[in-house]
């Protein structure tokens, strides 16, 4: 209120001469009740002073709890008892479609878009001993449009001066763009890890297709010794095919022995013990070729057993000079026969990824010859098996993110980086630890320890 000048009623002045005041009543007593009402009327003015304040600090706490209720991005409803709005947010105002002046007063469950939303309300308004704390439950609001939306709400009771429970509040951020984001993150997810298997799934294949040259000349030499076997049995065959036939035909022994000697019928019987044995040769040699691959090559089912760890290195030896190294100078210092549990196709593939990376690094740097030493140790329980190249190493910069995902050296198109991160993912799986550096001697060098059984 505004300020106003706040002077004491004028009294008359009964002691102007000296004179009684009225009634007979004596100076003194008429200047107590004129004291009396001068501290009245003071008393009144401050009241009013006081009470203005507090109207001001009302007003400001109203302001401040309306504009905390229009910033707040929740939904935010509050009703009675009765489950009727008494009062709601601006979030709420928007989400609905319907002005505060609208909302207040009508049944909370006029907001629910199902039934279930309906049932879950009564609910938590039938229940005396709500949590303090709040209660949670997921209801679905109808918006603007008519359309479902869902909102965890946080339902706590609303108590008055003497804490009996007038109402609930409930306050709630609703969920159907975290939904949507969260639907759009699964699928993101699903979709990085088909993304991933298909690199695996290439990462190994280009492992393989750099043992194709490999194969192909190892089963060469055992097919083609077959393959050659073969048409001498068919040739052999038909000789013996015809002199059977004579002898079928009744011809005299003495015509025989001249036919016998032109079809040379002795030499065949003679030799036809050592080509069989060859081709069997060939036939085993080919389906050992063929199971070492199909060891590598299959997909992993999960499937471990205990691995001769120095077979393993041989063989991943072999295959890259069979393929694309043969003139790769590998110096194998074998350790002692160590076991390791595991699957012999997956560390195969290390075997092989370092072999190569070993190839790959010192043949491009222009060592003559390009060399690697493997060398095998058995520590107690731990086989460890230590590569070093004659490269140029590995630069300090790159010894952090080398077993990184996609993390390459090579020329673009000549690596994919993902050799040596699932190199490493082999080994820690395995129980084991895959070690980059530098030799003292130059070039890089890699160790892998796995625990021996």
């Amino acid at each position: 209120m505004p300020d106003r000048p706040r002077t004491p009623p004028a009294l008359p002045d009964f002691t102007a001469h000296g004179a009684p005041g009225p009634d007979g009543v004596d100076d003194s007593a008429w200047m107590d009740v004129i004291h009396k009402m001068d501290e009245v009327y003071s008393q009144l003015v401050a009241d009013e002073v006081a009470l203005e304040e507090k109207n001001a600090q009302l007003e400001q706490s109203q302001q401040f709890i309306f504009s905390l209720l229009t910033a707040m991005s929740d939904v935010l409803v509050a009703c009675n008892s009765a489950g009727e709005i008494e009062e709601t947010n601006a979030a709420l105002c928007e989400l609905t479609g319907r002005s505060d002046a609208a909302l207040r007063g009508a049944p909370v469950t006029s907001l629910m878009a199902d039934e279930a939303g309906v049932a879950r309300i009564r609910h938590a308004m039938g229940t005396p001993a709500l949590q303090r704390g709040g209660t949670v439950i997921e209801v679905e609001l109808r918006d603007a449009a008519g359309q479902p939306v869902p909102v965890d709400f946080n339902c706590t009771p609303r108590l008055d001066a003497t804490g009996r429970r007038v109402g609930l509040v409930f306050v709630g951020r609703p969920m159907g763009e975290l939904k949507r984001a969260y639907h759009q993150l699964r699928e993101a997810h699903e979709a990085l890890k088909r993304t991933q298997q298909q690199l695996l799934h290439s990462e190994k294949m280009a492992s393989l297709g750099r043992l194709v040259a490999g194969v192909a000349h190892e089963l060469n030499n055992p097919i083609s010794f077959v393959l050659g076997n073969v048409h001498a049995l068919q040739r052999y065959t038909e000789r013996l095919r015809r002199y059977l036939g004579e002898i079928h035909a009744g011809t005299p022994v003495d015509s025989l022995a001249p036919m016998r000697r032109q079809l040379r019928i002795d030499h065949l019987l003679a030799d036809l013990p050592s080509l069989m044995e060859g081709t069997l040769e060939g036939a085993q040699r080919t389906a050992d070729i063929v199971q070492g691959l199909k060891r590598f090559s299959a997909a992993d089912r999960g499937e471990r057993g205990a691995v001769a760890l120095n077979e393993v290195v041989e063989q991943a030896i072999h295959w890259v000079r069979k393929g694309t190294a043969p003139s790769f100078d590998v110096r194998w210092s074998p350790g002692p026969d160590a076991t390791v549990q595991g699957s012999a196709g997956q560390l195969l593939q290390v075997m092989l990824n370092l072999i190569q990376n070993a190839w790959d690094a010192a043949s491009s740097s222009g060592a003559s010859p390009p060399t690697l030493w493997i060398t095998g140790t058995l520590d107690g329980t731990t086989a460890r098996l230590t590569f070093r190249d004659n490269g140029p190493g590995i630069a300090d910069e790159h010894l952090g993110r080398l077993f990184d995902p996609f993390f390459t050296t090579k020329p673009v198109g000549k690596g994919t980086g993902l050799g040596l991160s699932i190199s490493y993912g082999i080994v820690e799986q395995h129980g084991g630890r895959l070690l980059a550096g530098n030799g003292l001697d130059g070039g890089a060098e890699f160790v892998v320890e796995l625990p021996a059984m």
